[in-house]
């Protein structure tokens, strides 16, 4: 048995773009129905989703068998709780509100096994090491461990050269919603100011020879963002989705003019 390969990390590295989706659903069966939809990647929020370790244990679980990488991004860039987090599985991290180097440097150390890093060494009891059956595991675990920083304020955009220039940090992302509330531009992310910062913020990341990505579920600033480099972008979130689909049923079958046909056949169709 071997330590698994991260083909994202590898993706990214090659500069091939990921296509992910956002999944705050917080449940193995709903993440485990969009793990054959053919996104790239899949991102279990645990920042502003209801998860805890055991839920996105369950969840890294049920994306295992599906062609799709799962990345987790944690409610801080705590070092206990990233410890428990890779020992469960997870392999990349999106680590928010990144505002330094330093804080960046400390954050990959926690990735890493000493004596590159700081990571406690518990593999016995670890899913990561398949408890201890992958027999190399600590010395080929650090290799594998992507580790995605979010830049969301404007002290992080300030500091955004020395951020991606950071050993070990394979990619930033931008939080669009964030940023825009540390502008003074609270709920406009698409603002022209806004774009004008991701965008800078992609060239500078690219010049450190690092990933960009940022979540953009406009399809036009989506674009934009991929025209202008970013190499993995969310194109969408799953509870926005879903409760758009709901609401567009129930209004097509509210208003009459809108109900659709009957089914051929009748009631008993089904």
């Amino acid at each position: 048995m071997e330590t698994p390969l991260n083909a994202f990390k590898r993706a990214l590295a090659e500069g091939h773009v990921q296509i992910g989706l956002w999944v705050g659903l917080a449940d193995p069966y709903a993440i485990e129905a969009m793990a054959g939809a053919g996104f790239d990647w899949l991102l279990i929020d645990g920042e502003h989703a209801p998860n805890d370790l055991r839920s996105v244990l369950g969840q890294l679980q049920a994306v295992a068998a599906y062609p799709t990488h799962a990345i987790v991004r944690p409610v801080i860039g705590d070092v206990p709780l990233i410890k428990q987090l890779l020992d469960v599985g997870t392999q990349t991290l999106l680590i928010p509100v990144v505002e330094t180097a330093e804080q960046a440097a400390t954050l990959v150390a926690a990735t890493r096994y000493p004596p590159r890093g700081i990571r406690g060494v518990g593999s016995a009891l670890a899913r990561s090491s398949r408890w201890n059956q992958i027999g190399d595991y600590l010395h080929t675990a650090d290799d594998q461990m992507c580790v995605l920083l979010q830049v969301e304020t404007q002290k992080g955009v300030e500091n955004l050269a020395a951020i991606a220039a950071t050993e070990g940090v394979d990619g930033v992302f931008f939080g669009p919603a964030d940023l825009s509330a540390s502008m003074g531009l609270l709920g406009q992310p698409g603002h022209p100011d806004v774009q004008r910062a991701i965008l800078d913020g992609i060239q500078v990341v690219r010049a450190a020879g690092k990933a960009p990505g940022v979540l953009a579920p406009d399809p036009k600033l989506a674009r934009l963002y991929l025209d202008a480099g970013a190499l993995f972008v969310a194109v969408g979130v799953d509870t926005t989705l879903l409760t758009r689909a709901c609401r567009d049923l129930a209004a097509a079958y509210k208003n009459p003019a809108d109900r659709p046909a009957a089914a051929a056949g009748g009631p008993g169709a089904y």
